[in-house]
């Protein structure tokens, strides 16, 4: 019994001393591949002074990949996870791939997608004005997509409650605070008419005048191709003027509103509104934790030299 023992003992200190050595580092590339951070950021960049609106959904595609299987690029796999009903509207998938093919030209087989994902992610925001952090890096590719039941368990729809917010952030390891950092990355981006129609039209814990205007172009039902800014009042800046907007109900979808709403976070959302510097740290906080949501590290998974498609 005691020989058992010393033995499963050995086999807790391995798979502890495996998993130790397989944690992401922000010195990951710094030998391997020196001139993929810079090479990232200068096409972020372009990307975001051609297009404001791009900074958002290169973000938005880091969220939808982390919160679904894990940081793994699987969001990037063409059709599969892209096909799902939550996903439809993502974008800026040729984006990733311009950057990939450029990594890959300066190293080749070195540099994941999913990693790739996360420094865009952070490069977009800080194009927007928004803080800059350090990424952990060394994610691995995933060779499958997650499937359609785990898109629609894990991301969190905008007709969601703050009782199903704080749960569905939690099964993931991320807390109200991290909730409502996380949600402060709608201050930048557009909405579809089709995710807060229920909003404007049903509820009650909107601005009158704001959901007035928004109806003048925001049909009942259809109006799929119009859109609104997610934060109204400095759409293109990575600010706290959408806690601001949740003050004065003023918040796009309902799950928005929810976390100022007379709930248990009204006052995380007081306190960002108030205080740019406590957002923007939690924030950073927030995104490196999130980056951190079950990543393919050491000898899982790949690095795939088409960000599209998993190697033959």
């Amino acid at each position: 019994m005691a020989s058992s023992t010393s033995c499963l003992s050995l086999l807790v200190l391995v798979v502890l001393a495996s998993a130790a050595s397989a944690q992401l580092s922000t010195t990951f590339y710094d030998t391997s591949c020196p001139r993929a951070l810079a090479t990232i950021k200068s096409l972020v960049n372009a990307a975001v002074a051609k297009e404001a609106r791009m900074g958002a959904s290169l973000l938005r595609l880091h969220f939808h990949d982390c919160f679904v299987q894990g940081c793994d690029a699987s969001i990037l796999l063409a059709g599969n996870e892209q096909n799902d009903p939550p996903n439809l509207t993502l974008r800026g998938f040729d984006v990733i791939a311009n950057i990939k093919a450029q990594v890959e030209a300066i190293c080749k087989n070195t540099v994941s997608c999913a990693d790739i994902l996360a420094v865009a992610a952070r490069d977009s925001v800080v194009a927007l004005g928004g803080p800059s952090w350090s990424v952990p890096l060394g994610r691995r590719d995933s060779p499958k997509a997650a499937s359609t039941s785990m898109v629609l368990q894990f991301l969190i729809p905008a007709t969601s409650s703050l009782a199903e917010l704080i749960e569905g952030y939690d099964k993931l390891g991320l807390n109200p605070t991290d909730l409502v950092a996380l949600s402060g990355g709608h201050t930048i981006g557009q909405a579809h008419c089709t995710s807060y129609q229920d909003h404007i039209y049903n509820d009650t814990n909107i601005n009158q005048a704001f959901a007035s205007s928004l109806r003048a172009s925001c049909p009942r039902t259809g109006g799929g191709s119009v859109m609104a800014p997610l934060d109204t009042a400095t759409p293109t800046a990575f600010d706290n003027a959408y806690f601001k907007n949740l003050l004065s109900q003023k918040g796009l979808l309902h799950s928005d509103q929810e976390l100022f709403n007379g709930g248990s976070t009204d006052n995380i959302v007081r306190n960002f509104a108030s205080n740019p510097s406590a957002f923007t740290s939690a924030f950073v906080t927030a995104m490196v934790k999130m980056g951190n949501i079950r990543p393919l590290t050491g000898s899982q998974g790949q690095i795939r030299t088409t960000c599209s498609a998993a190697n033959s």
